[in-house]
C-alpha cells in the first residue's frame, strides 16, 4: 500500500511539474506573439527630435553682416531702389537695384525663424519666430535693431510643440538614427500634419515627405513698398496686417518706431497670402478667397468668401477683378491646378468669370493688361488680359527653363524669384519683354 501511495505520489509530482511546464511555455509563447505586435522595431518609421534655443541667444543673434550669397530663396519686396531677399529662418538680403541690368548685393541681416517682411519708410519690419523685429534702414550701412514686440505671433508653434520657456523655442528638428521604435499602435495615433507624437520628438513614416526644415513655423520717402502675392505681410495706410494662425493681426505704424497692437481679428485657419488694395485686403487661403474691409484700420471686418475646393491660393487684384492661381501639393491637398479670374466689382458678392488650367502655379502679378503667372517647374508664363475671356489666347512669353515662385511687377521691371535664383526683366513693350539680369542662388547641398 504504501508503495502504491509512493507511486501516485511520484505521478502527481510529474503531472505538477507538466502543468508548470507547459504554462511557462504558454506565458512565453503569449509573450513572443505580444512582442510580434507591440515589440517589433518598427523600421518603417523615422525619429525626429526637437533642438531647443534659449530666446536670449535668438534675440540677441540679429545684426546687419557682410553681403553673402543667396542659399535658398523666400519672400521679396522692393522700397525705392532697394530689392529684400527673404532667405527663410535665416534673414534678408539687401540689393541696391539701382540699375535692374545690374543688381549689387550689399548686405545681408541675420534673422533667426525669419520668413516675411515689409517696409515703410525707413522701417523694416520682420518676423523673427515669435518677436517682430524693426530694423532701421535709414543708413544702409549701419542698419541696426530700432525696437522690437516681443511674444506678438501667439499662434507660433512646430507640429503642435509649443513654447517652452525652459527651454526656448524649437528651431530645428534632427533625425536621430539610433532611435528604435516599438510602437504597435503608430499607424492609430497619426496626428493631421501627419506624423507621430513619440516621446520628445515625433516619428515620420519613410513614405512620407518631411521638410524638416520647413517644419518651424512676410530707402527713402514715407510710403511703404511692395511686396508678392505669397505675402503674408502687408501694409495698408497706417497699419501693418500679418496673418497669424488663423488672425489678422492689426499694428499700428503710424509711428513706424513704435508699433502698437491695436487688433486680432479671426479670419480662417487655413489663411496662407495676404494683398491690399484700397481699403480693402484680399486674403488668399485653401479653401477661399476672403475680402476684408479695413476701413476701420484696427478693426478688419470680413465681408464675403468667394469658395473654391481645397488648394493653395495666392491672389492679386486690379480695378475689377480678382485673379487668383489655384494650386494642388504636398501642404495643399486638392488635385487642381489653375488660373481664375474673378468679379469683385461687388464685394459682398464676388463671382467667377472664367478660369484657365494651370501646371503647377504659385505667385502672380497684374501690372494694366500684363498678366504674370509663375508656373512652378513649367517657369513664368506672361499674357495679355485685356480680353478676360480670351487670356489664354493671347500668351506674350513662356520662360520655361526656370521654376517660378512669385513676382512683382512695378514701373516696367518685373522682378521674379525662383529656386534657382532671381531674375528681372524689362516689360515695358510686353511683346518684346527683355531679360536684364539674373542672380544666381548657391546651393549649399552641393
Amino acid at each position: 500500500m504504501e508503495a502504491l501511495d509512493n507511486r501516485l505520489k511520484k505521478r502527481i509530482h510529474v503531472s505538477l511539474y507538466a502543468i508548470i511546464f507547459l504554462t511557462g511555455l504558454l506565458g512565453i509563447s503569449v509573450l513572443l506573439e505580444s512582442c510580434t505586435d507591440n515589440c517589433e522595431v518598427r523600421n518603417e518609421y523615422i525619429y525626429y527630435a526637437p533642438v531647443y534655443t534659449g530666446l536670449d541667444e535668438l534675440r540677441s543673434s540679429v545684426a546687419s553682416i557682410e553681403p553673402r550669397a543667396i542659399e535658398t530663396t523666400g519672400k521679396i519686396y522692393i522700397k525705392d531702389q532697394w530689392l529684400f531677399v527673404n532667405e527663410p529662418g535665416k534673414g534678408i538680403h539687401i540689393i541696391d537695384n539701382t540699375n535692374p541690368a545690374s543688381p549689387v548685393n550689399r548686405h545681408f541681416v541675420n534673422i533667426p525663424g525669419t520668413s516675411d517682411l515689409a517696409v515703410k519708410g525707413n522701417i523694416l519690419y520682420a518676423d523673427s519666430y515669435i518677436d517682430l523685429v524693426l530694423l532701421d534702414i535709414s543708413d544702409i550701412n549701419s542698419i541696426h535693431e530700432a525696437n522690437r514686440i516681443e511674444n506678438v505671433f501667439l499662434n507660433y508653434n512646430t507640429l503642435g510643440f509649443y513654447l517652452d520657456a525652459s527651454k526656448g523655442l524649437i528651431t530645428e528638428w534632427v533625425e536621430k538614427k539610433d532611435v528604435k521604435v516599438y510602437e504597435s499602435d503608430c499607424d492609430a495615433n497619426i496626428q493631421p500634419w501627419g506624423g507621430i507624437y513619440y516621446g520628445e520628438g515625433i516619428l515620420v513614416r519613410t513614405d512620407m515627405m518631411f521638410d524638416a526644415s520647413a517644419a518651424i513655423a512676410p530707402g527713402n520717402g514715407s510710403g511703404p513698398g511692395v511686396g508678392g502675392s505669397m505675402a503674408r505681410f502687408t501694409i495698408n495706410a497706417d497699419h501693418l496686417y500679418t496673418l497669424d494662425g488663423g488672425d489678422i493681426q492689426s499694428i499700428d505704424i503710424s509711428s513706424p518706431e513704435n508699433p502698437v497692437v491695436s487688433g486680432r481679428t479671426p479670419i480662417s485657419w487655413d489663411m496662407e497670402t495676404i494683398f491690399p488694395y484700397k481699403n480693402h485686403l484680399f486674403v488668399g487661403s485653401m479653401s477661399g478667397m476672403h475680402i476684408i474691409d479695413v476701413s476701420a484700420p484696427s478693426q478688419p471686418v470680413k465681408i464675403s468668401t468667394y469658395e473654391h475646393v481645397r488648394v493653395c491660393d495666392p491672389v492679386v487684384v486690379q480695378d475689377s477683378y480678382a485673379y487668383v492661381t489655384l494650386r494642388s501639393g504636398t501642404e495643399c491637398q486638392g488635385f487642381t491646378n489653375q488660373l481664375e479670374v474673378i468679379n469683385i466689382e461687388d464685394l459682398m458678392n464676388p463671382r467667377l468669370l472664367a478660369t484657365y488650367q494651370m501646371h503647377n502655379p504659385f505667385g502672380l502679378g497684374i501690372d494694366g493688361t500684363t498678366l504674370f503667372v509663375c508656373d512652378g517647374d513649367q517657369g513664368l508664363k506672361v499674357y495679355d488680359a485685356s480680353d478676360i475671356q480670351t487670356i489664354d489666347k493671347h500668351q506674350l512669353g513662356h520662360y520655361d527653363n526656370i521654376n517660378a515662385f512669385d513676382v512683382i511687377p512695378f514701373n516696367d521691371i518685373l522682378i521674379m524669384i525662383g529656386s534657382d535664383g532671381i531674375f528681372q526683366y524689362d516689360y515695358s513693350d510686353p511683346s518684346n519683354i527683355q531679360l536684364l539680369s539674373k542672380i544666381e542662388v548657391v546651393d549649399d547641398s552641393e
